[in-house]
């Protein structure tokens, strides 16, 4: 992708020209139907980068989303979320008439110096991490489609102190329920999590019953060997085990270890460089911090 293929947006008054809209209601956060967009292949190679959020509900809308230098699995679900300074494409294939949703558009202009702007950023849905659209129920999709109306009702009405301060809390809400169904998202698909469980175990056995030259495996390596970012990955362990990747990583570390320490007679130098580490003492350290014993104190306590 070249830079004269990748088209900035600075506001929502510009959006709304680009896709041939009636001008925004208000300048700072505009809620769009999808039924009034175009799709229109033109646009298929065209990256864009947007200076305000975007959250978005579709169904029915037959495309590709490109999401910073990742595919994003956005062809069966149906909300997914962009922050400001992000990169993506969207390549339709076919502009269905029956599809539906919407679109909220948010400058952050909206909320500055409000707590809001800085606890967006702990969302990590905004993120290039995530690689998978939200899937909503029927139940779900109507509790966000309540929110955002109540956003737009707000915001059409008479603008008056208290407006602001009323869009930022239902803002807060639709983000807090996000999260939630993001939660749920990795809770339902255990089938699938436990066997990315199983080969993040098998991956490890094979790591550390080997002489690793190169060092101890990273969270990178791991998440590339199994084709999930490194956030990702997190999350799903996070979920499903309580520990994220550098903690799953020490703990099947730490299980190794004992294993060369109670069933061979190694030395702790020999323990440690089967492990991957350049320095014994890294090793030592670690496997105090975790144990609570050294290595040499681990194994003369089951003599």
């Amino acid at each position: 992708m070249t830079n004269n293929n990748i088209r900035r947006l600075k506001s929502l008054s510009e959006y709304h020209r680009t896709r041939s809209l009636p001008a925004p209601e208000h300048p700072l956060i505009s809620l769009i139907d999808y039924r009034d967009i175009r799709h229109t292949r033109e646009f298929n190679d065209v990256a864009w980068v947007y200076d305000f959020y975007m959250i978005a509900m579709k169904k029915g809308l037959d495309a590709k989303l490109k999401y910073g230098q990742l595919q994003y699995d956005f062809d069966e679900g149906t909300m997914f979320f962009i922050a400001p300074g992000q990169v993506f494409q969207i390549e339709v294939v076919q502009d269905a008439p029956g599809k539906s949703g919407w679109m909220l558009l948010i400058h952050p202009d909206f909320f500055r110096n409000r707590p809001l702007a800085q606890d967006i950023k702990k969302y990590k849905y905004f993120g290039y991490s995530v690689r998978e659209a939200l899937f909503l129920s029927e139940k779900e999709e109507a509790v966000l489609t309540g929110i955002v109306q109540n956003i737009q009702q707000e915001y059409r009405g008479n603008i008056d102190k208290f407006s602001q301060q009323i869009i930022i809390s239902q803002i807060e809400a639709l983000l807090g329920y996000a999260e939630r169904f993001y939660q749920r998202q990795f809770l339902t698909r255990e089938v699938a999590n436990h066997q990315v469980l199983e080969k993040l175990e098998t991956l490890l056995d094979d790591y550390f019953e080997h002489t690793h030259k190169e060092g101890l495996p990273t969270v990178n390596y791991l998440a590339g060997q199994l084709n999930l970012t490194p956030d990702y990955l997190s999350s799903l362990l996070k979920v499903a085990t309580g520990l994220n990747t550098q903690q799953h990583i020490h703990e099947k570390l730490i299980g190794k270890a004992k294993d060369k320490l109670i069933g061979t007679t190694l030395t702790v130098s020999e323990i440690a460089y089967e492990l991957g580490f350049e320095h014994s003492q890294s090793f030592s350290k670690l496997f105090k911090a975790k144990t609570n014993l050294s290595p040499l104190a681990f194994r003369q306590s089951l003599k």
